[in-house]
């Protein structure tokens, strides 16, 4: 069975493929600016919804499932221990999914989302009442082989999810009123969407020790990225107190526990076996840690999440249902 979608369905459901966009900024507080890429000026005023819903107190701010080794199954009881995907999404919603497909890499290599996961997200989005779901990410590597080989295409596009790969026309220069992030482009299917869902995956990092919810957000920038890990910490942090997610869906079905984020070697990877999902980012990445054998202390953009207040590195104060 061939598993590219064809190419006159690929048209139907692909924001164009496209040449990664490039361009300059200024050093301490980064901006951008490139002619052909959309501005906007917001003043004082968000230039993104906030993507939140209410907490409710009758429901955790976490649910880790690790029972069975199903990744659908996993994700559906991860999602209803926080209260159903109708909790997060209405009927005529647009929803825009971002996994991690930063790389040119098999499922097996742990360095994207698991395709299962984010299939089983976009169903039950639509499940929801979701008039429509899009799926996309700006990929480190190539972006058509990043989508392919990480399985994502397929199973998004089968399970009726528009794929939106990076083109100059999809970004849109925002304000970000970071520390160190100022202006910046920003993917138009995030900025535009009624809810977003974030869904990464739990893995080793060279430069930030690791990488999960708070640093997926890289993935919905343009620009030259490569420069904000001067300060990779801060700028993760940025995009955090940017980017406000309906939900957040961890996958820990297989992890990369070194030489990460791109990986390669399967000897790198171990299977867990976890969905956690969550709606604060930091306490997902505080436990999602640990399952590669970190620690939330020794990593710096965590600790300026929870100084922000951008959520809780303290899981005492929070509730967590398991599975």
């Amino acid at each position: 069975m061939n598993d590219r979608p064809s190419r006159r369905d690929a048209l139907k459901r692909i924001g164009v493929t496209a040449a990664m966009v490039g361009g300059t900024g200024a050093l301490a507080t980064l901006s951008w600016d490139r002619e052909g890429v959309a501005r906007e000026t917001v003043g004082s005023q968000r230039a993104i919804k906030d993507f939140r819903v209410p907490p409710r107190s009758d429901l955790p701010t976490m649910a880790v499932a690790k029972r069975g080794a199903d990744p659908n199954a996993l994700t559906r009881a991860a999602i209803d221990a926080l209260g159903g995907m109708a909790r997060f999404i209405s009927k005529g919603d647009v929803v825009t999914i971002k996994p991690n497909i930063g790389w040119d890499r098999a499922p097996i290599h742990a360095a994207n989302t698991n395709p299962e996961v984010v299939a089983t997200v976009v169903r039950a989005a639509y499940e929801a009442g979701a008039k429509h779901v899009i799926v996309t990410d700006f990929s480190c590597n190539e972006a058509q082989r990043s989508f392919q080989r990480s399985g994502i295409w397929k199973a998004a596009y089968d399970a009726g999810a528009e794929i939106v790969l990076p083109a100059d026309h999809q970004f849109r220069t925002v304000p970000m009123g970071g520390t160190v992030l100022d202006e910046w482009p920003v993917l138009r299917p995030i900025i535009d969407a009624d809810k977003v869902i974030n869904i990464p995956i739990a893995k080793h990092h060279s430069l930030a020790r690791f990488t999960c919810a708070m640093k997926n957000w890289y993935g919905l920038i343009g620009g030259r990225r490569n420069r904000l890990h001067q300060d990779i910490h801060t700028s993760i942090a940025d995009l955090a107190s940017f980017m406000r997610p309906t939900l957040t869906v961890i996958d820990a079905i297989r992890v990369l526990v070194r030489n990460g984020p791109q990986g390669g070697n399967v000897d790198d990877t171990r299977e867990m076996n976890t969905i956690i999902a969550t709606l604060d980012e930091v306490a997902g990445d505080t436990y999602a840690c640990e399952l590669i054998g970190e620690k939330a202390d020794r990593i710096d953009y965590i600790r300026q999440g929870h100084q922000r207040g951008i959520g809780t590195m303290d899981l005492r104060r929070i509730q967590i249902r398991e599975v």
